[in-house]
């Protein structure tokens, strides 16, 4: 009973217990915004597809300034600072969102509907706000945090990591399902309500937690001392030789890290603090290149330039190949089921074989089983035709005048004109079929291989992606972790950005085979960017299958690395 009741009071318990909060509260806000959005605009995706857009930008833009944000203050006040705007932001959205639903109709007729337009305006600016804060959180509790908790051993970060990943799985099906039901069986005002109070709760459990964590682990009060960012490119030239590890970091005290010479400061002219984020955004790109692990980031970062996945595209594309809305949410669970078997598989791999080596095995299995979907694109029943010009479908619709789809109805039919899944009148039906003839079926041996590749594929997925997300953990000094996540993270962003942008361009389901194809190719340049770091780092040794200490630094930091864990 004492070892039961010590677990739950341990400081990993609560960094869970505070992450499982959080991510809920994330996964609510973020299904539930892109419906209020729709719902608000005349029922049209022009609204989320801006929010979208503007998150994207941000996290692009701004993610290396939150990293050295993150790495210049303070872990407590960093943690703390971007918990309450995160949750300040979402609680004040959906205040906003309640009164724009109340009173709709009178904003309508103020100033000629301005008024409602900058509401629109008002709702996306803070929103966005809410998605750099959760930003910050991520970097600063599941990229450093974390690492303190576990401090030396590392089999210990590798189960934390496995368990948060766990906790993302569940969280990323349960959260959309309960606030899902709330506004169905209530109102979009209700769900509006329900979140701002869940988050106004959890903002002040989730700020206890935080404390508790920082009193039960006295290594967290002490950070070391940031480089300023005209010295960053010269550090990452430092880890190119043989440097000890205690050399380039200097421990100090926290409540010193934000006292960074004021004196100096009054000297800064105004030149120079207008050109300080310009020159951070750059040294934090260099420093990010000059990673010994860079190859391994960006074989992660290369992941999210594919339409594999669970997201709106693929959704959409299910529908025009007449699965029902039923079919697909037992995929979704099924892919989480897979989801969660990769972080144990994670696990295991690296006890047996190390951690460089789980990346390169975890690797070969998502590629490999997302050779299926490549076959599904030549299957009976795949749509694909590449004499058909993928800008047919915009072409037509600009020439004719015509206005891009929305959605008047919530029965489902599937139209890509957008990029997004469009919700329009009608039943299922193969794409291009006459709505005045029966639809002949469509066979499921296409879209079947597709999706059993998908969900087997995220064993794979997860497993790599707690791989590189150890590396960076283990072999990002400490002074740059928050800046190179951040930079991480951009990269991250920049290829999910241009996978929509993809699709824009190849809006129709018969150019869908054609963008499967282009996704795979695009895994595979991220795992063949993986290989050559394993071969950079490990050598000979690259397929040598040993069980390493748990502790031992040989298999995971690349040589000229600098850190420890």
């Amino acid at each position: 009973l004492g070892s039961v009741i010590a677990y739950f009071t341990s400081a990993k318990f609560l960094l869970y217990l505070g992450h499982a909060l959080s991510t809920w509260g994330d996964r609510m806000w973020h299904f539930a915004v892109s419906v209020f959005l729709v719902e608000l605009y005349g029922n049209s995706l022009l609204l989320t597809a801006v929010y979208g857009l503007v998150v994207a930008g941000s996290v692009l833009l701004l993610g290396a300034l939150i990293g050295d944000w993150v790495d210049k203050n303070s872990r407590l006040k960093v943690a703390q600072t971007s918990l309450v705007v995160q949750n300040s932001s979402v609680i004040l959205c959906g205040i906003i969102l309640m009164i724009i639903f109340l009173f709709k109709t009178q904003l309508l007729t103020l100033y000629h509907g301005w008024l409602l337009t900058l509401c629109y305006i008002l709702v996306i600016t803070i929103a966005n706000i809410a998605n750099l804060a959760s930003t910050a959180t991520a970097i600063t509790i599941q990229r450093d945090w974390i690492v303190v908790v576990a401090g030396e051993d590392r089999s210990k970060l590798a189960d934390m990591n496995a368990t948060i990943r766990r906790i993302d799985q569940l969280t990323n099906i349960l959260a959309p399902m309960a606030v899902g039901q709330i506004m169905t069986f209530g109102s979009p005002m209700i769900g509006c309500g329900f979140i701002s109070g869940w988050n106004l709760m959890s903002m002040c459990v989730e700020y206890l937690l935080l404390w508790k964590v920082y009193q039960k682990t006295p290594t967290l009060a002490h950070k070391s001392a940031k480089v300023e960012a005209s010295e960053l490119k010269q550090l990452n030239v430092k880890k190119e030789s043989d440097m000890k590890p205690a050399e380039g970091v200097q421990l100090i005290i926290e409540k010193d890290v934000t006292g960074f010479e004021p004196q100096q400061e009054k000297e800064v002219g105004c030149t120079a603090r207008i050109a300080e984020p310009f020159i951070t955004f750059r040294d934090g790109w260099v420093a990010y290149y000059n990673q010994p692990v860079f190859l391994a980031g960006m074989g992660l970062a290369f992941l999210y330039m594919t339409v594999l996945g669970f997201d709106c595209i693929t959704t959409g594309y299910a529908y025009t190949q007449g699965l029902s809305g039923s079919v697909l949410s037992l995929l979704m669970g099924a892919s989480a089921v897979t989801g969660i078997m990769g972080t144990i598989a994670f696990t295991w791999l690296r006890r047996k074989c190390g951690l460089i080596r789980t990346g390169l095995i975890s690797g070969a299995a998502q590629f490999a089983c997302l050779i299926l979907c490549a076959i599904s694109v030549f299957m009976p029943g795949s749509p694909m035709d590449l004499s058909v010009s993928p800008f047919a479908d915009i072409s037509a619709r600009l020439f004719e005048n015509e206005p891009l789809p929305t959605i008047a109805s919530p029965e489902p039919e599937i139209i890509f004109a957008t990029g997004m899944p469009s919700l329009l009148n009608g039943s299922i039906a193969p794409a291009n079929s006459d709505p005045e003839m029966s639809p002949e079926p469509v066979p499921l041996i296409s879209v079947s291989l597709l999706f059993a590749g998908v969900i087997a594929a995220r064993v794979g997925l997860w497993s790599f992606d707690l791989t590189v997300t150890q590396l960076l953990q283990e072999n990002v000094i400490e002074s740059e972790r928050g800046i190179i996540n951040g930079v991480q993270n951009s990269m991250n962003y920049l290829l999910d950005l241009l996978h929509f942008i993809m699709v824009i361009l190849a809006p129709n389901p018969e150019a869908f085979g054609l963008l499967v194809l282009i996704s795979v190719s695009f895994v595979a340049m991220g795992h063949i960017m993986y290989f050559r770091f394993a071969q950079k780092s490990l050598g000979k040794q690259l397929f040598v299958c040993h069980t390493p200490d748990p502790k031992a630094a040989s298999d995971s930091s690349p040589p000229g690395n600098t850190s420890t864990v």
